[in-house]
């Protein structure tokens, strides 16, 4: 058991770190416990910043939770804002703090030191990116500069980086009556996400008015008459009245650096379970730390505030003689993008293929609850898995209601150890405006145990069109009206309802492989298990349907919208449009 301090330090007075300060007096009321944060708040809601900014939250006080003074009275923690702690001496167990009110030095002592210095926003080295109307957000300060100068009266805005904040800010911006440009050097928005599951964002943001340009970097800042000019090439030069550099942070490590402490290949400060440094005196939590990720074993950073948050209570718990443990972290996350809703928790594809582990996937469009109840729309949920024993190992869902719902039951699940097997049998709450019978959850447990079983054979939207050319025959299950709106070139139409009787037309393709497809994978998955029945072998079944097909193409008719051109077919025999299958 770790012996008992009297004196407790901590660097960093937001997340983890008060997180920290706050349960250590919970566990000693005797301890003395100072805070030293180097701005003028402290455990200010940061994740809120955009809402001020757009008007959804009015009051700007309401984002700052407490005050140094409400912690001095509730838990007798010693509060000091400005103050920025600007070296650690090991030897001595001390720390040098610059009060930046009147440029005065001070020593503290410290018994054990919490490093929560957090991440900083990334500023790149480039011509003329200290322009004043271009921002970063981060703290109160960069909220207050960014919404005064939108309430100047400015008319359009630049926002650089498609990631969570240059994607809140862009839809801030937008509410707010300006002309926005999104500008993201990958080839699509929310790189958390896969690429295909990211395509509805980005069409919704552009149906709201959002100009998004992907696979550009920008290349250089100007001034034009007080205004800023982003050179992306040569022949593409932007201009706007204010910039929002929104294109990822670093850890804050200078601190820890300097003071002799390990840093991970990441660039984070590398930690043990118990969040102890190389120093078994300090700590650290918060986006300052390297983590494992909970599915590679991957050293990592994760700057999300839930993880933050247990870090600095795990941290102050073994101070304090408890087993505390952080074991990794899985990166569970959720945007409001207007009006829709992405989210993702565990490993993406892509994770996957880098780590190279062996996986398979499913795609679903589910509704939100009861298709029959008013205010659902189906959501794009896709799930991988182990390929073996079927472990999940990441989901990721985008639409306009219940994703929220889904992804955290999904990520209890990936903490819990479940299989594709076990989200089959998962008894969930279940009434028409909450959900249905056949929980999201539950069908895509469903589709991914008919594969791992060999129900099913899928094919993906990213082996088009290679598929065909290798002498592949897509069949096009859905109806008459559906296939003249838009099918996949080359497709034969047979609708599932006359599939029986017409299977004669598909024996001369036996061979060459049958690929089919409908809206969203269920009728053509009932025509999968027709044809096999009856004798053919190579029958594929496009996993996600057309929905899939489109988000992965770039198909303008997937367009973020609820709605579309579509027949479900839970309609068909009515003939009447539709939005949704199940």
């Amino acid at each position: 058991m770790s012996e008992k301090p009297t004196r407790i330090v901590v660097v960093g007075g937001v997340a983890a770190g008060m997180s920290a300060a706050a349960r250590a007096r919970r566990l000693d009321e005797h301890a003395q416990i100072i805070v030293f944060e180097k701005d003028r708040y402290v455990s200010f809601a940061n994740c809120g910043l955009p809402y001020h900014i757009s008007g959804d939250i009015r009051d700007r006080e309401e984002l700052l939770v407490v005050t140094p003074d409400d912690l001095s009275r509730r838990l007798n923690l010693e509060v000091y804002t400005e103050h920025e702690v600007i070296r650690i001496d090991r030897v001595a167990k001390t720390v040098k703090v610059t009060d930046q009110r009147n440029d005065s030095v001070l020593k503290e002592h410290y018994d054990k030191l919490i490093l929560a210095t957090g991440a900083t926003p990334l500023r790149p080295a480039m011509p003329g990116v200290d322009h004043p109307y271009i921002f970063t957000l981060r703290n109160i300060p960069d909220m207050d500069a960014i919404k005064a100068t939108v309430d100047a009266g400015v008319f359009s805005a630049i926002v650089v980086g498609g990631g969570y904040i240059g994607v809140e800010m862009a839809e801030a911006l937008r509410r707010r009556g300006l002309r926005v440009d999104l500008v993201e050097q990958s080839d699509q928005i929310m790189t958390s996400l896969d690429p295909e599951m990211s395509r509805d964002l980005a069409y919704h943001m552009e149906s709201y008015g959002v100009h998004v340009t992907l696979g550009k970097g920008v290349r250089e800042f100007r001034g034009e008459d007080g205004r800023v000019e982003v050179r992306l090439d040569e022949d593409d030069v932007r201009f706007a009245d204010m910039a929002i550099l929104a294109v990822g942070v670093r850890p804050e490590v200078k601190l820890a650096k300097e003071a002799g402490l390990e840093i991970g290949r990441c660039g984070g400060i590398r930690v043990d379970e118990h969040m102890r440094t190389s120093d078994p005196s300090i700590y650290a939590a918060g986006d300052a730390v390297e983590v494992r990720d909970a599915i590679t074993g991957e050293w990592t950073l994760m700057p999300l505030a839930g993880p933050a948050n247990r870090q600095g209570r795990i941290a102050a718990d073994h101070i304090f003689g408890r087993e505390s443990r952080y074991r990794s972290s899985q990166g569970s996350s959720i945007l409001k993008v207007f009006d829709m809703t992405g989210g993702g928790t565990g490993v993406s594809e892509k994770s996957l293929r880098r780590a190279g582990i062996h996986y398979r996937k499913v795609y679903v469009h589910p509704n939100g609850h009861a298709a029959y109840y008013p205010g659902t729309h189906p959501m794009h949920l896709k799930l991988l898995f182990r390929a073996d024993s079927g472990h999940l190992l990441g989901a990721q869902a985008v639409g306009f209601d219940g994703v929220d719902k889904r992804i955290d039951v999904l990520a209890t699940a990936i903490h819990a150890g479940m299989t594709v097997y076990d989200l089959e049998e998962l008894e969930l709450s279940y009434a028409p405006p909450y959900g249905s019978a056949k929980d999201p959850v539950n069908i895509a447990g469903f589709v991914a145990a008919n594969l791992l079983r060999g129900d099913v054979k899928p094919w993906y939207a990213e082996e088009w069109p290679a598929l065909v050319e290798q002498g592949g025959v897509l069949v096009d299950l859905r109806t008459p009206k559906e296939f003249a709106s838009w099918n996949i070139p080359g497709a034969i139409n047979i609708p599932i309802g006359e599939l029986r009787g017409r299977i004669g037309e598909l024996d001369a393709y036996r061979d060459r492989g049958l690929y089919l497809y409908c809206l969203s994978g269920f009728r053509s998955y009932l025509g999968v298990r027709q044809l096999t029945q009856n004798g053919f072998e190579r029958v594929y079944n496009l996993s996600g349907g057309v929905k899939t097909f489109m988000a992965y193409h770039h198909n303008p008719l997937a367009s973020g919208r609820p709605g579309g051109p579509w027949i479900s077919y839970a309609e068909d025999r009515a003939g009447g449009p539709g939005i949704s299958v199940v």
